[in-house]
């Protein structure tokens, strides 16, 4: 007896990728075109939309002529859109962006009439545990995964949710090949054995394929190979069906995330490609956040301006737009959205401080409150400096009491010297000072963690480091220490040969600020700061989607020792994504953008920066089949001004929120 295959047709759509934006467009004109013919036409029986609104909302800006079209097609369930905004990285989101995400995509897809939702996830470099419950947060009670699940069976459930492992992919693109019938009966036969090792009776099996469009004689394809299979019957359906048809096969369980790469790539070093994106992204996340929460106390009205704000930015976490994988001239676009989010965010904020007439002090403060923290010193903006006020820097501009009052201009006389200060606050903590000193060209702090500034040669791409198997790296030359006591900071100064390094500590706060500043001039080239600690790190606490999660680790492990010698294989890395905190033996980092971090024996390791200049290298050497095309991109190397922002100290992980709120709060001046 034949097996039942159930395929469903889709395409997965990057809205931009290895094309840029507008160029992918024009490509969706033309594949979503011949969808809705099809459908139409009832050639095609059902279309998946790649689970986000994003591209469908994308197309109906050119072809607003077609909506009525694809709400007759969603309301007799042949076509299906969202949950998702848009299909975004999964560890470089925090919960806030994540759940708006699903908030506004379903706000849109049930206003085109769609009720019926996956929490689909055939893409992403592995999977955040923390996914699953802003699924049965909305409502969402399926999934469907493929990276990182190791060699689960096809259908287990994840942290509570039913879910579907796509043990070959989603792109099964044999229909649009010019081969043979013969020829895609045999690569079909070949996958649907492998599928079915670790199925019930009944199989899924997706049609489509990156930016792919249907072909027209789908269902003639199907009936020709069906006659060639003697152990498979296709016929083409949805999703939806096949959860039901297995509706009693979800028996195995996991509890966490996703990340095993023994099976599949999950692309790790994707989280260090770019930086500067990173960066960008950490900061526009709180900016919104903070000026979401400040706009609620104050009952300011911005939700529309907000949502506007937050499409913006979702927009760029599109998991080959943050992850830095796309074209440069993609990635120069995704900086200008930046801006765009920051601004708005900022404007938001001052809007509100001068709608309700307090002034720059204050309004720190109270932000800080609205948060859920206190300030022991106060970083502000003033056109003056009174006494017990430490002036940090000063610029020149206009007073924004003029820029964000609607009866005035500012004009020439008005541009004026605007200064940066910190202020005690009064609040008497009893935090620890910090000592910091040079032995053996280490930076020792208080004597008991070391730090080292390192690199490596990396012959990789966007997706994946490419270390040179005795590369032992080169450590920094630390120069010489200075140090200055201020009324509100101590400040260190540290000339290294690799770069400038400024570090501070503001009194009452419990942790040290690293500012990292260098020219970079070299190509292909892994930069980390290392933290050497008393023991092998073997176990950390780092925050996924808001909250804390522990991962366990070979300290001994060495990816130099363990690259892959044949075809398929992605070497097993010591690496793993981080958001803005990390924490191993009682020591804790935070970061402003940095979002990789590696254990190497009892050295808890932040990567600074990462440069390479292709999308996908062949020749990688701890990746040895091609992740995407091997386009060119040398604004990846990341050559010119570059910066790095982190603290560190001694501070339990139980109040890290506190913390975070503490170090990012003046990114709103």
């Amino acid at each position: 007896m034949k097996k039942r295959v159930i395929a469903y047709v889709h395409t997965h759509w990057d809205r931009e990728w290895y094309r840029e934006f507008e160029v992918f467009r024009l490509r969706l004109l033309r594949v979503f075109d011949n969808v809705l013919d099809m459908l139409e036409k009832g050639t095609l029986p059902s279309f998946y939309f790649d689970g986000q609104v994003a591209a469908l909302l994308d197309y109906l800006k050119i072809r607003p002529e077609k909506e009525a079209s694809v709400r007759k097609f969603i309301s007799e369930k042949k076509l299906f859109i969202g949950p998702f905004y848009c299909l975004v990285d999964e560890f470089l989101t925090d919960k806030k962006v994540f759940e708006k995400n699903l908030e506004i995509g379903l706000k849109i897809s049930k206003d085109f009439g769609c009720n019926d939702y996956i929490g689909y996830l055939a893409d992403t470099f592995g999977h955040s545990g923390s996914v699953c419950k802003a699924f049965k947060k909305f409502g969402i009670d399926k999934c469907m995964v493929w990276r990182g699940c190791g060699d689960f069976p096809s259908e287990f459930i994840f942290n509570g949710i039913n879910t579907i492992n796509l043990r070959r992919g989603y792109f099964m693109d044999i229909c649009s090949a010019p081969v043979s019938i013969e020829a895609k009966a045999e690569f079909l036969k070949k996958n649907l054995d492998m599928i079915a090792e670790k199925s019930s009776d009944t199989i899924l099996l997706p049609i489509g394929a990156d930016h792919l469009g249907v072909e027209t004689d789908l269902p003639e394809q199907i009936s020709a190979v069906n006659n060639l299979l003697d152990d498979y019957e296709i016929t083409l359906g949805t999703p939806f069906d096949y959860f039901d048809a297995v509706k009693d096969n979800f028996k195995f369980e996991h509890s966490g995330e996703l990340r095993d790469n023994s099976k599949t790539f999950i692309l790790p070093g994707a989280y260090s490609a770019r930086i500067n994106l990173k960066q960008y992204n950490v900061k526009a996340s709180f900016l919104l956040d903070t000026a979401d929460r400040v706009q609620k106390y104050f009952n300011a009205g911005y939700d529309s301006v907000l949502e506007y704000a937050y499409k913006l930015l979702l927009k760029n976490q599109a998991h080959d737009g943050i992850c830095g994988c796309s074209t440069d001239l993609v990635h120069r676009e995704n900086i200008s959205r930046y801006e765009k989010v920051i601004q708005i965010a900022k404007t938001i904020l001052k809007e509100i401080q001068f709608k309700n007439s307090i002034d720059s002090y204050d309004f720190m403060l109270k932000t800080a409150e609205i948060l859920g923290t206190n300030l022991s010193v106060v970083e502000f903006e003033s056109l003056d400096a009174c006494e017990g006020e430490q002036i940090i820097s000063a610029r020149n501009g206009f007073d924004d009491r003029i820029l964000y009052d609607t009866q005035r201009i500012p004009v020439t006389e008005d541009y004026t010297k605007i200064f940066r200060l910190l202020k005690h606050n009064g609040l008497s903590k009893n935090c620890p000072q910090f000592t910091l000193n040079i032995k053996d060209n280490k930076l020792y702090i208080d004597d008991k963690i070391s730090v080292e500034f390192v690199r490596y040669i990396d012959n990789g791409d966007t997706y994946n480091f490419g270390p040179e198997k005795d590369d032992n790296g080169e450590s920094a030359v630390l120069e010489n220490l200075t140090f200055t006591h201020e009324a509100c900071r101590d400040e260190w100064h540290l000339k290294t040969d690799f770069f400038d390094v400024k570090i501070f500590q503001n009194h009452g706060e419990e942790f040290l600020r690293f500012v990292i500043t260098w020219d970079n001039t070299l190509k292909n080239r892994l930069w980390q700061v290392k933290f050497n600690l008393p023991a092998p790190v073997e176990k950390t606490l780092s925050e996924d989607m808001d909250e804390l999660i522990e991962r366990n680790f070979d300290s001994d492990y060495k990816i130099r020792e363990n690259l892959p010698e044949k075809r398929g294989i992605e070497a097993k890395t010591n690496t793993a994504p981080l958001q803005r905190f990390v924490t191993a033996q009682g020591f804790s980092v935070m970061t402003k953008g940095l979002t990789e971090y590696e254990v190497i024996e009892n050295s808890l390791c932040i990567t600074l920066l990462r440069s390479v200049g292709v999308i996908s290298n062949p020749e990688n050497s701890s990746r040895t089949t091609p992740a995407g095309p091997p386009i060119e991109v040398p604004d990846a190397q990341m050559t010119g001004a570059c910066s790095a922002e982190f603290a560190a100290g001694f501070f339990q992980a139980a109040n890290y929120r506190k913390y975070i709120i503490q170090y990012f709060l003046n990114e709103i001046l």
